[in-house]
């Protein structure tokens, strides 16, 4: 693919309406933005998933009995595109975060700044990219699952779909669950177009009660694909150790 500038990603994130994204985030742990890349870009990126060169490892979900599936992460040596996403969707983030954060008594640790945010991590131990990128082919699902890698956390995070549903694949949607006081679990499930991201929770999020805000907890995993390949971009804002 053209490792070229971010070819107007930083304004696509930008010129998303963020209030909405915002109020949908509070209502149910995530939210589903416009396009932000074009099948183009899409298809670069899961192009990629054949250039080893680019990742630090892979991961057989079946061996590791997290589904079915494979999926590889990026080397901190990130394609123009993948980084340009992070560090547009950082600082549209960050207000959510600490908002949400407030709301449930936590600290807020996050600098304005990604790469110091990132240096923390990195002194804290965690010092490994975390930045996916995955890929399914028939029968192949992800189990529900926190993408939570040590102590520092940060609340959000992003997947963005890099095929067409209905065209290159049919079923994998995606699929969150959230863990209810005294009461079963409700599920959400969103289909993905290509090009278009999902911000979502890493972890909870903020409930409000009658006694204020707690948190529920949520998972996040793939329902089975039935037919075709599905590529997806995980973009995480915390390193792994």
């Amino acid at each position: 693919m053209t490792r070229t500038k971010d070819d107007g990603i930083a304004a696509r994130v930008a010129a998303q309406d963020w209030a909405a994204l915002a109020a949908e985030l509070d209502a149910y742990g995530s939210a589903l933005t416009g396009r932000l890349l074009d099948s183009g870009a899409c298809r670069g990126i899961s192009q990629l998933f054949d250039e080893p060169e680019h990742f630090r490892t892979t991961v057989d979900m079946a061996r590791h009995r997290f589904g079915s599936g494979c999926y590889r992460y990026f080397t901190h040596d990130l394609p123009e595109p993948v980084r340009a996403l992070r560090e547009a969707f950082y600082p549209r983030l960050l207000p959510i975060a600490r908002e949400w954060a407030g709301r449930l008594g936590r600290p807020a640790p996050w600098p304005d700044d990604l790469d110091e945010w990132l240096r923390m991590c990195h002194g804290a131990g965690q010092s490994r990219s975390a930045q996916i990128l995955l890929r399914y082919g028939p029968g192949d699902w992800n189990a529900l699952h926190r993408d939570v890698f040590g102590d520092m956390l940060f609340p959000l995070q992003v997947v963005v779909g890099l095929d067409t549903p209905g065209e290159d694949f049919t079923g994998g949607e995606f699929v969150m669950t959230e863990q209810r006081p005294r009461a079963q679990s409700r599920g959400f499930s969103t289909t993905l177009p290509q090009g278009h991201g999902l911000v979502f929770t890493t972890r909870d999020r903020p409930v409000a009660g009658k006694r204020g805000w707690s948190n529920g907890p949520m998972r996040h995993g793939v329902s089975t694909v039935r037919s075709g390949r599905r590529h997806t971009l995980g973009l995480v804002f915390h390193d792994a150790s």
